[in-house]
């Protein structure tokens, strides 16, 4: 049975993998619309990386007739005089691959050139490669040279995106070349595993091979698991991986002298005693620190390995959108600002001009993850240096109010041993939710906002789009205001005799 390259790289994530993927392929995991604009992201930036090369012949294909045609029509243009081939196809009875870039130097000789949209080489890019290698030398080529090409995430966008300013080219001939006889003995182990006629056991991947993650995901794709059960355990996940093989299904039967990370050891010890474990002293000289007026600042922002603006490098995060409710005083009512970025253009100096209008010279900025918005606000500050000495400030009265569930002071089994406000939220202030908006998570507002007024498609979603993305961001920073709430509340019913009894859990 033939084995693509994907279809190879199934099978080094896991056996199962490539099992499904011949024989079942209903029980693989689903691709999202989240990762599929990821792929398309990698589809863009490899029509960037093509320029790299001039006169090329795109073989490719648009139907399955056309992918059977792949490798006559490599080939037809090979015996035609092409020298440089995007997406060519070669095959034996046993092993075929797609490559993204071959170049004909010389008679059956060829140099080998893979396009990935990340900004470093990557293991998997080798194992990748070593893979190709080996069907072009099995087809009767003698592979010369072979590079990744990368996206350059030093590259500042300025005018009209120059290809050889956007890529890096790394040679990797040698650590492909390496590799090439263990690919060879692998391939060897994923043909035996097709003659099985059963999905092999969905056990965890050896530490020195595998993904631990892909396993994960089609575990528990395949697989329902209680609340509680061992997957529910932070990172690291390798630990989940020694849990399932003693055999151990929930968090409160791991032993005491399991060895675990001190977040995971919290989450197991509140999963055991059914408690909330709060070290309120902490919190409340945490609380103490924060000057009113109380700012609570949260953004959404756009992310392309090809920068859409000038300013930008691969894979920045530029705010489109913020939120921001403001205490003014304890008790005081709140005010709400939010700014939504709604045409083609550089959303910098509208969305800055707005933020610095409603937030005041004094008074904490609160947020959820410090370390972004003030990289967001760096970002921001270069892309528009009129606004430098405003970020500069504002980053400066940054203050992070996930601190007392990233430090532990506060652990309850719900969190899952997450600070994700995602996680803590539903704890603290159930009566709020995100599930009930038609847009809950980041990486969907970044896609739709991209897709929808950048790309110029979903117009007849645009509007709901629009409306969706301004009740996501507020709750965001509604629910910080919440959870600041619920936290100041606890100190504040507890009186200080009680904190620092409390404080010695």
């Amino acid at each position: 049975m033939q084995i693509s390259k994907s279809e190879y790289l199934m099978f080094l994530r896991h056996p199962a993998l490539l099992w499904l993927k011949k024989f079942d392929k209903s029980k693989l995991p689903p691709v999202d619309a989240n990762l599929q604009a990821i792929f398309d992201a990698g589809n863009l930036f490899e029509s960037y990386a093509e320029k790299l090369f001039e006169n090329g012949v795109r073989i490719g294909f648009n139907n399955y007739n056309e992918y059977l045609s792949l490798p006559k029509r490599t080939k037809d243009a090979i015996a035609n005089g092409s020298k440089i081939l995007f997406q060519a196809r070669f095959e034996t009875p046993e092993i075929t691959c797609i490559c993204d870039v071959v170049e004909i130097v010389g008679d059956n000789e060829i140099d080998l050139f893979e396009i990935k949209s990340g900004t470093s080489v990557k293991d998997e890019n080798i194992l990748d490669l070593a893979f190709q290698a080996h069907v072009l030398q099995s087809c009767g080529y003698r592979v010369r040279n072979i590079n990744v090409v990368t996206a350059n995430n030093q590259f500042v966008r300025r005018g009209e995106i120059k290809p050889r300013e956007l890529c890096n080219v790394t040679d990797v001939t040698s650590e492909v070349k390496e590799e090439i006889a263990t690919t060879v003995e692998l391939i060897s182990e994923a043909q035996d595993l097709l003659k099985q006629p059963k999905m092999p056991e969905l056990v965890p991947p050896s530490e020195d091979a595998g993904d631990l993650n892909a396993w994960l995901e089609l575990y528990l794709y395949l697989n329902k698991t209680e609340p509680g059960s061992i997957f529910d355990l932070c990172w690291p996940k390798n630990r989940v991986a020694q849990l399932f093989e003693m055999g151990i299904e929930r968090l409160v039967d791991i032993p005491d002298d399991f060895p675990l990370s001190p977040k995971q050891k919290m989450q197991v010890r509140a999963a055991k005693t059914d408690e909330e474990h709060i070290d309120l002293k902490k919190i409340d000289e945490f609380l103490e620190t924060l000057e009113f007026p109380l700012y609570f600042l949260d953004y959404e922002t756009l992310s392309s390995v090809i920068p859409p603006f000038d300013g930008l490098s691969p894979y920045n995060q530029l705010p489109f959108q913020y939120s921001l409710h403001v205490m003014n005083a304890p008790g005081s009512e709140l005010e709400h600002y939010m700014y939504l970025h709604k045409e083609n253009s550089d959303p910098t100096s509208p969305l800055s001009e707005s933020l610095e209008k409603v937030i005041g010279k004094t008074g904490t900025i609160l947020t959820w993850n410090e370390k972004f918005e003030k990289s967001c606000n760096d970002l921001m500050a270069r892309v528009d240096s009129k606004y430098k000495k405003f970020y500069s400030d504002v980053n400066k009265r940054v203050a992070d109010l996930c601190i007392p569930f990233q430090k532990t002071w506060y652990v309850h089994k719900d969190f899952l041993g997450s600070y994700s406000i995602k996680k803590v939220l539903p704890v603290l202030v159930p009566e709020l939710s995100y599930s009930d908006l038609d847009i809950n998570e980041g990486a969907g507002a970044q896609r739709l906002w991209m897709q929808s007024v950048l790309d110029g498609k979903l117009s007849d979603e645009k509007e709901k789009i629009l409306a969706d993305l301004e009740k996501y961001c507020e709750l965001d920073t509604l629910a910080m205001v919440k959870i600041y709430e619920r936290l100041k509340s606890l100190v504040d019913e507890s009186g200080i005799e009680k904190i620092e009894k409390l404080s010695l859990f």
